[in-house]
């Protein structure tokens, strides 16, 4: 039995986490100034790797323990691409995103644009890369509305939780984001990142 000194000695001081997250990942929105306007940095994930794979998406990947989402950003990027970290200069972290057991930390940074000329995309991890104007994310996206109801199967004990004639389970309401640039379609959770990404620029100017 847990006394109340108990929980004090145990859990003072606790910082929260997530509940249910079971991986951390970080990625890096980066802003890179070319021909006199502001782009952002994609890569296309190497057809052989086994998350995602031939998806466009932005740099970074899961966090190792005890680093921040900034350090795993910076650190998948010179992975990834071979940009070094002196030539990225974190701006502000974004929302973070939290979607079935994983959260994800978008970091917006500049890149010096000496360096994306200069990278070096590793084989193993990325097919290709390419930058697309930030104002080219301004437009509305498309938007696939879906909704679900939870897999609950039949053995489930609704008599148990005081409901012998089932329980109405609430939907779950969702989107899918697509932005079509060109032949390269920015979609999924990067999407929702950039699309965030606007609406705070928007709400910041606003303010």
């Amino acid at each position: 039995m847990y006394t109340i000194s108990d929980c004090e000695r145990l859990l003072g001081g606790r910082v929260p986490g997530i509940q249910g997250v079971k991986g951390h990942f970080a990625v890096l929105a980066a802003l890179v100034d070319w021909e006199g306007e502001a782009h952002l940095l994609f890569e296309v994930r190497s057809d052989t790797i086994d998350r995602q794979p031939g998806e466009i998406s932005l740099p970074g990947g899961e966090m190792e323990p005890g680093e921040t989402p900034e350090a795993c950003a910076l650190r998948e990027t010179w992975e990834e691409l071979s940009i070094p970290a002196s030539a990225i200069h974190p701006i502000a972290p974004l929302d973070v995103l939290h979607t079935g057991d994983i959260a994800l930390y978008p970091i917006l940074a500049r890149v010096d644009a000496d360096a994306v000329r200069r990278m070096l995309p590793s084989e193993i991890e990325v097919k290709d890369t390419f930058l697309a104007p930030l104002s080219f994310f301004e437009e509305d996206p498309y938007i696939y509305p879906y909704t679900m109801l939870p897999p609950v199967g039949d053995d489930f004990p609704y008599s148990r939780i005081g409901f012998p004639d089932g329980y109405p389970w609430r939907r779950i309401h969702g989107e899918v984001i697509l932005y079509e640039y060109g032949a390269r379609p920015v979609w999924g959770l990067t999407a929702s990142i950039i699309r965030h990404l606007l609406r705070t620029l928007r709400d910041a100017e606003r303010a």
